[in-house]
């Protein structure tokens, strides 16, 4: 296959650097990249700490570098939206967090919402259904996204789920390598099952080592006996862990010619994001990430 020309900007994970919110985005700077995702959960991130006037003087500094954001991440982490006894709380912090996003300049959040059960009449589903039926209506009345990432489930069941929810403000943030990596899901595949639904791509690779990965090993899942979603522990598992390793772009099980084209099949014209979770020389695979992908326009 010949390599398709991407009309996608490129963007960085500003918490990939591991040195702060505005080291952070003058990195990105640094490495070439169009936009930067960063996380809005807590610390000086968190809604519940800008001000108006915070936030309007953070726009102006990302603006002033010649940025914009493409998303913001709104994971919650734990059990994602499968607690009945946690969700209230994290509906309404996930509602903070679209409008934080929404006056810096993006209508995206990226979240994990847990493993969707197969069992569509269990509780599980149930409560999270219900969930994301509010969080979509919601991300609706504000034309947002509230962006699920892919991965923890194949894509044709998390497609069966969005289709359930009666709108589309709750949608897709595509990750090929999380596929690859944990099910073996096909991204390309996935790419044209849930072309409905994506708005925001995460740009990964990696590889698989082991024959089966239980999901819940990695993702948690409520009732499960393994710990609840803890980026740290994943990081850990990606860079060194038995079962599967995130590796530079193109290095990987991802096949980035067929992955893009399909993209640009679909007519998906948003950014394509490196996130890089291993801990060691990030900025450096930052800036190869950025590289490669450029090596993809006209």
């Amino acid at each position: 296959m010949s390599k398709p020309i991407m009309p996608n900007k490129i963007g960085v994970i500003v918490d990939s650097f591991r040195v702060g919110v505005r080291e952070g985005l003058v990195k990105a700077r640094e490495v070439g990249a169009d936009g930067v995702q960063i996380y809005a959960v807590h610390g000086e991130m968190d809604p519940a700490n800008l001000s108006a006037s915070a936030r309007k003087e953070l726009k102006d500094y990302i603006d002033s570098l010649g940025l914009e954001i493409s998303a913001l991440v709104g994971d919650l982490g734990g059990h994602g939206f499968q607690d009945p006894a946690e969700n209230a709380a994290k509906i309404e912090k996930s509602k903070r967090i679209m409008e934080l996003g929404l006056e810096l300049g993006t209508n995206i959040i990226t979240t994990h919402i847990g493993i969707v059960p197969q069992d569509h009449n269990g509780r599980v589903y149930e409560t999270m259904h219900k969930a994301c039926v509010e969080l979509s209506t919601f991300a609706n009345s504000m034309n947002a996204y509230f962006a699920i990432e892919t991965g923890p489930e194949p894509s044709a069941h998390l497609k069966s789920f969005l289709d359930g929810l009666g709108s589309n403000g709750v949608s897709v943030n595509f990750d090929p390598a999380n596929m690859v990596m944990v099910t073996g899901d096909d991204p390309v595949q996935g790419v044209y099952n849930l072309k409905d639904y994506i708005v925001h791509t995460h740009a990964k690779d990696g590889i698989k080592l082991a024959d089966y990965i239980d999901p819940r090993d990695v993702y948690g899942d409520f009732g499960y006996e393994a710990p609840a979603l803890d980026h740290d522990k994943i990081a850990d598992m990606a860079e060194s862990g038995e079962k599967f390793r995130e590796v530079p772009l193109g290095e990987g099980g991802v096949n980035w010619n067929a992955y893009l084209q399909a993209l640009k099949d679909i007519g998906y014209t948003g950014y394509l994001t490196i996130e890089r979770e291993v801990k060691a020389n990030p900025e450096a695979d930052i800036k190869l990430a950025v590289d490669f992908l450029k090596t993809f326009r006209a």
